[in-house]
Formats: C-alpha cells, sequence, structure tokens
C-alpha cells in the first residue's frame, strides 16, 4: 500500500518521537522509576504510529468515496485515551500513599509528543519536551526540597522506601 507520507518523513517523525521521548524516560529511569526508557519511547514511537496510519486512510478515503471519511481526532482521542489507561496503571495506591502520579503524567506527555511527531508538528513535540523536564526536574526539586507537607519539604511522605516522596 502506497502511503501520502514520504518513507523518509516517517522515519523522521518515528525517530524524533523516539529521540524527545527517550529525554523523559532518561529522566524517570535514572529516578529508578519502573517506566523509564523503553516505556516512554514505546508510547511515543506507537502514538506517532498510530496518528501516521490514520493519516494514511484519510488521505485514501479522500480520494475515493467522500462519504467514506475519517476524523482524525477520534483516532486522536483513541490514542490518548489508550496512553491514559497505561499511565493510570503506573499509579499505584498503597497503604493511603499514593505513588507514580508523576510517571503516569510523563507517559501520557510522551503520548502526545508521539502524536504531535505522528503530525508533523516535531517543534511543538520538542517544545513540550523541554517544558516537561523542566516541570519534572526543576519544579520537583523545588517541590520535595522548598515546599513543606505531602508531597515534598519537611514533613513530606518521604521515607526509605520512597526517598524523593514521588
Amino acid at each position: 500500500m502506497d502511503s501520502e507520507i514520504p518513507v523518509l518523513d516517517m522515519a523522521v517523525r518515528l525517530g524524533a518521537a523516539a529521540g524527545l521521548a527517550l529525554v523523559l524516560g532518561l529522566e524517570r529511569e535514572l529516578r529508578g522509576k519502573a517506566a523509564g526508557l523503553r516505556s516512554h519511547m514505546l508510547v511515543a514511537v506507537g502514538a506517532a504510529a498510530f496518528i501516521m496510519l490514520g493519516l494514511d486512510l484519510m488521505f485514501a478515503t479522500s480520494e475515493g468515496d467522500p462519504s467514506a471519511q475519517i476524523d482524525p481526532t477520534r483516532i486522536i482521542q483513541g490514542v490518548i485515551g489508550g496512553i491514559g489507561f497505561l499511565g493510570a496503571g503506573s499509579i499505584i495506591q498503597s497503604r493511603g500513599n499514593v505513588q507514580g502520579i508523576t510517571t503516569g503524567a510523563s507517559i501520557w506527555i510522551a503520548g502526545s509528543i508521539g502524536v504531535s511527531c505522528g503530525l508533523g508538528n516535531i517543534i511543538l513535540a520538542g517544545m513540550v519536551t523541554i517544558l516537561a523536564l523542566i516541570i519534572m526536574t526543576i519544579l520537583g526539586r523545588f517541590e520535595h526540597e522548598v515546599i513543606p507537607g505531602p508531597g515534598g519539604g519537611p514533613g513530606g511522605p518521604k521515607n526509605d522506601r520512597n526517598p524523593s516522596g514521588d
């Protein structure tokens, strides 16, 4: 099956999705979280692939019967819903302590990076990656060192099993 998206474009989009998600996955990996490099990269690459498949279907149906059109926003909805389910699976509640929310959110962001790359908007994907990395590292450190109470600072839920409070 021929594609309206050139093969080189596909490779660039998938490579960008994998590379940008690697940055977020590395941050999670260095913190010892269960969802790290491979998880984030696979989510982003999968999201990009589904979007490109949807675009292919849209292009293919637009040339034929006009009543057989595909709404690409529904593909995005499906991809993000599925990734949200995956991210929710990384959140664990144990003895009143909830863990993994940042990892779940970073998986969801990896999906948005993949969707952006799949649509060919690599600049947006890069901006999302940079902003997410700032939030996860700099604001994460600020939250844990400066803000008192649950989630960070003195009095937060840090302990031997959860030294970062995440």
